[in-house]
Order: C-alpha cells, then sequence, then structure tokens
C-alpha cells in the first residue's frame, strides 16, 4: 500500500470556497461508464486544499429521497469527457458499482484514501511523480 501523508480533503459544498471557472461545476450531471451506461450522478467534487485541486468525484447512485442511496469516490484521473449533460468514467458499471463506498466519517483514516486509488489501480496523487490530470471539464 502506498504510504499515504496527511492528506486535506475536503467536500466543495462543505466550505465557502467556489470554483474559478462555475463551467468547471460539474455537480448534478448524470455519470456513465465508457460504454454509456449510466451509473449515477456526480454530487459532490473534493478538493486538496493544499493544492487547490478537484482530487475525486463523489458518485451518488439509487435511492428515493435521500433513502437507500450509495456514494462512491472517483478518482479525476479516470474522467475521460465532459459535456453539458454528463461525464464518462474511464471503468465499466460494474468495477464504479463495486468500488468500496463513501464513508464520511472514515475520510480521517490513514489509509482511506489510498484504498480508492488501489481500488481504481492507478497511483495516488501525493505518490512521488505524480502529474495532476485535469479534468476535461469543458465541453
Amino acid at each position: 500500500m502506498t504510504e499515504q501523508p496527511q492528506v486535506s480533503l475536503v467536500k466543495l459544498g462543505s466550505t465557502d470556497l467556489v470554483l474559478a471557472d462555475p463551467g468547471d461545476d460539474i455537480r448534478g450531471r448524470t455519470v456513465v461508464d465508457a460504454a454509456g451506461d449510466k451509473v449515477g450522478k456526480v454530487d459532490g467534487l473534493f478538493l486538496d486544499q493544499d493544492e487547490e485541486k478537484i482530487r475525486l468525484l463523489e458518485v451518488v447512485d439509487g435511492g428515493f429521497l435521500g433513502l437507500g442511496k450509495e456514494s462512491r469516490l472517483v478518482p479525476v484521473e479516470l474522467v475521460r469527457s465532459v459535456d453539458d449533460d454528463q461525464v464518462v468514467i474511464e471503468r465499466d458499471q460494474s468495477t464504479l458499482v463495486g468500488s468500496p463506498a463513501y464513508d464520511p466519517e472514515l475520510t480521517d483514516a490513514p489509509d482511506y484514501f489510498s484504498g480508492v486509488y488501489e481500488y481504481y489501480e492507478i497511483g495516488p496523487f501525493w505518490a512521488p511523480g505524480a502529474i495532476y490530470h485535469r479534468p476535461p471539464f469543458h465541453p
């Protein structure tokens, strides 16, 4: 497991911060896999406060009136494309649906975010030599 330094990620909606470009706000857009199958909707964006960069998307699926919904975190490195209505992710629906559930109580645990990146088999943003992958937020 890649050792994780103290990572300070916050959910953008839980802060007074705003995106510099409102066009980058993809919350509410449908998330689909590479084959076009619906996975859920972008419910939140997780910001690396130190670097002021979006690192993770919170994708929510299912539920009615907030009951039974499931949230998962998806690294921005997996965003293939974005248009006015949807976000395309470079993994299939079963991979995204099978990913670990987002648990806000665990975000301070040292290995929590490491586990997310390991599940998707990509290096975490804090690893030596990591290059920031700015999602293609603008259509």
